[in-house]
């Protein structure tokens, strides 16, 4: 399995459906690069254009693997280190290709399955266990911008409670689908 994670805050909606880049959560940085290091991901990719926010994800990940806090806390410290900060979904692409000598095939996530070609969890269980890397995407803010779904080879099925109610933090929707994906 060669799975990777972007968590994508540009291009991204706002509330009002305007394109937008949305800011860093830090408590993202951290659960998600857990599940990254939990479930087996080669690298966790922070998908910002923002310097600011570039710069606030490199001192947590440098706090965490050479700071006080990569002694403080080693497991920390084993997840941060998938962390890699990239001005674009272009980007996390090339790097995956440079890597792995072929490009990813991009999963893209989204709460209304609406758009794009959407594909199953137990299909897409089925492309992670095969050789072609995997760039899967969690969008911020309201959700992925049109285009990121549109341009991905899929889209994953949406994730549904018992109700009509589906506004998941990306962080639970990870772990849900990570799961799903590439649990036992």
């Amino acid at each position: 399995m060669s799975l990777y994670i972007g968590l994508v805050h540009y291009p991204v909606y706002n509330k009002n459906y305007d394109t937008i880049a949305s800011a860093v959560t830090t408590l993202d940085v951290h659960d998600i690069s857990r599940l990254a290091r939990t479930y087996e991901a080669k690298a966790f990719f922070i998908i910002t254009p923002l310097v600011d926010q570039k710069e606030l994800v490199e001192r947590i990940k440098a706090h965490w693997t050479k700071g006080y806090g990569a002694s403080y806390n080693p497991d920390r410290k084993e997840a941060l280190q998938l962390v890699a900060v990239v001005e674009s979904i272009e980007e996390a692409k090339e790097r995956i290709k440079q890597s792995e000598g072929e490009p990813p095939i991009c999963v893209a996530t989204d709460a209304t399955g609406q758009v794009g070609k959407v594909i199953k969890f137990d299909r897409a269980r089925d492309l992670m266990n095969k050789a072609e890397p995997i760039l899967l995407f969690f969008g911020t803010a309201w959700g992925l911008h049109r285009q990121v779904l549109e341009d991905s080879e899929y889209v994953l099925e949406p994730i549904h409670g018992p109700g009509d109610y589906n506004h998941l933090s990306v962080r639970a929707a990870a772990a849900i689908i990570l799961d799903r994906l590439v649990g036992r």
